[in-house]
């Protein structure tokens, strides 16, 4: 079924996760929105975020997709359980698959959650974690500054090194032994994360878990693509096309991308 999947995203964030369900299944078709304009979304209150998920899945609706990611965090945590009851068609979040391959990872189960302040205040990553494991032990940590960093094409400097590891100092005495990237913006400064919270500590996202959810829901419902060309993907924001097209260059190593503009109410 060549109909493409969805993804949706406070900004670029999400891009994480496409890259993913690209190099997994590299004849499906992607349809990203990015709606960086009114990005980030983790300081909103969820009932917000919820009204700014549903209008970018129903463009997407439009769109004909088959299948809808919802590639940011605190979207997840604000409109998964609506969007899963009323969309007709499969819809994946991120956290669940973040706190699968948490559990996977950690051997004491003692696992750091780094997210947005929405995301944190949910405590939709520990309740995730502990219907896995309830004996975990879950510590989060919000990181309000490393959304505008990424939104901002900053996240390479020494800039954000130095705001990484001030924001990180708040839990690098806690003993932990795996770290989940609770906000898919932030495996763009995975290096810094890791740099700072040392060996000792894993490091990971949800975007590989949730390419393999992808791909399970395909396979079980007999949808996989079958075309013979190369899909084209494409690609929408609400904000700076040409920031959002350096950083798809940079980080999908797509030369030029199809990016188009695409508008919300602003209420």
């Amino acid at each position: 079924m060549n109909a493409p999947i969805g993804v949706i995203d406070s900004g670029v964030g999400g891009l994480t996760v496409a890259k993913e369900i690209m190099k997994l299944l590299p004849n499906e078709k992607i349809c990203y929105i990015g709606d960086n304009a009114r990005c980030p979304y983790g300081p909103r209150p969820l009932a917000e975020v919820r009204r700014y998920t549903w209008q970018m899945a129903e463009a997407l609706m439009k769109m004909n997709i088959k299948m809808l990611v919802i590639a940011c965090n605190t979207a997840t945590a604000a409109a998964l359980n609506s969007l899963q009851k009323k969309l007709p068609i499969p819809v994946i979040g991120v956290i669940f698959p973040g706190a699968r391959a948490a559990i996977k990872s950690s051997s004491t189960k003692k696992i750091a959650v780094l997210g947005t302040s929405g995301t944190v205040k949910s405590g939709a990553y520990e309740k995730a974690i502990k219907s896995l494991v309830s004996a975990s032990d879950v510590i989060q940590l919000a990181c309000p500054r490393f959304v505008p960093l990424v939104e901002s094409d900053e996240y390479e400097g020494e800039f954000a090194r130095r705001m990484v590891a001030e924001t990180l100092s708040a839990i690098k005495s806690k003993d932990f032994d795996t770290a989940i990237l609770g906000c898919t913006h932030y495996p763009l400064l995975q290096g810094f994360i890791e740099q700072e919270l040392g060996e000792s500590v894993t490091v990971l996202s949800s975007a590989q878990e949730t390419a393999k959810d992808v791909s399970r829901h395909l396979s079980y419902q007999d949808k996989f693509a079958d075309r013979r060309k190369p899909p084209v993907h494409q690609f929408y924001t609400s904000g700076s096309t040409e920031i959002f097209r350096t950083i798809i260059r940079k980080w999908l190593a797509i030369d030029d991308p199809c990016i188009r503009s695409i508008q919300f109410p602003k209420t």
